[in-house]
């Protein structure tokens, strides 16, 4: 059986699960999730616990249960929690600003960039060179970061460009004569 299906997920206080037959209905306070679970997992609830195992013991169905399961904890810590990614904009002239669903950016482009953020993920931009992107759900959360990213990816000689917070840019040496 899969490592990772054999951790169980433990609720929570003000997470509640509602499951019906193959689909599951998570809803916190920060807001409500859903998942088809793949017919050859089964999931089992004691009370403010969540098991994942495999319907049988062929190796799609063990990898499944791992990735059900990793699915279904993400899910819970994002209606209770929520999940954020950092985005940092290096170079001169380079800015961001979030006005409702829409984010100006101007990235040395001869025109600005405007990114339209997806309904239940919020933007906020404290500084003009930060950008900070919440939501419930970590893939958009994550899918949102790299779409923002693409725009401008840091080029490995000045570090110019849209990089995570926690990301590091090899730097290479400039060329010689």
């Amino acid at each position: 059986m899969s490592r990772i299906a054999k951790n169980p997920i433990e609720l929570p206080s003000g997470v509640e699960i509602n499951v019906s037959g193959q689909s599951v209905t998570i809803k916190g306070t920060k807001g409500t999730l859903g998942h088809n679970i793949h017919s050859s997992v089964k999931m089992m609830q004691d009370d403010k616990i969540l098991t994942f195992a495999p319907k049988d013991g062929s190796k799609v169905a063990n990898a499944l249960a791992g990735t059900t399961r990793a699915l279904i904890g993400n899910m819970v810590t994002g209606v209770s929690q929520g999940f954020e990614k950092k985005l940092q904009l290096v170079g001169v002239g380079y800015r961001a600003q979030a006005q409702g669903n829409k984010l100006n950016l101007t990235l040395g482009f001869s025109h600005p960039v405007e990114y339209t953020v997806p309904e239940g993920i919020t933007v906020e931009t404290p500084v003009q060179t930060e950008i900070v992107i919440r939501g419930v759900d970590k893939q958009v959360v994550g899918q949102v970061a790299a779409e923002i990213r693409s725009y401008r990816p840091p080029e490995p000689y000045k570090g110019k460009g849209v990089k995570y917070a926690d990301e590091v840019v090899v730097r290479k040496e400039a060329k010689k004569k």
